[in-house]
């Protein structure tokens, strides 16, 4: 899919933000949503969309939204490395598929990195077990 296109309301993250599909939430309130990778690239990996925003990538979202989103990504950052003290944290976004966006809801990504642990690859790793994610998100939440 290119950067171009109309947004798909049945695109995953729409599902799961109108209640149509379970998530392991960290945190929401009327504008964004933090909840865990069910495939993800490392322990605590968890992503932050926008609840209000339509836009597929970081080339259409509206400024305010974008303000909105990033300073929970900040927050759910924070909180990540407070509660799973990570060696380090990778806070990413794509736009595009030839770019590695499977999934055109923006959203952004927040990975911990621990010092000798290989870092899974982008969409392809096994789903989670959902009692871990669970507990991680409890943890995660317990430090905001």
């Amino acid at each position: 899919m290119s950067l171009d296109g109309r947004y798909d309301a049945d695109n995953i993250f729409a599902k799961i933000i109108r209640g149509e599909i379970p998530s392991v939430k960290v945190f929401e309130d009327e504008k964004v949503l933090a909840f865990m990778d069910v495939f993800p690239q490392s322990r605590g990996h968890a992503l932050v969309i926008s609840k209000v925003s339509q836009a597929r990538n970081l080339l259409e979202v509206e400024p305010e939204a974008l303000a909105e989103l990033i300073a929970a990504t900040q927050k759910l950052t924070r909180a990540v490395v407070a509660a799973l003290k990570p060696d380090g944290v990778v806070v990413t976004q794509f736009n595009g598929a030839p770019a590695g966006q499977t999934i055109f809801h923006l959203h952004f990504h927040v990975i911990p990195r621990y010092e000798g642990a290989a870092l899974g690859r982008h969409g392809e790793g096994g789903m989670a077990d959902v009692e871990e994610l669970k507990a991680l998100a409890a943890t995660i939440s317990a430090a905001l």
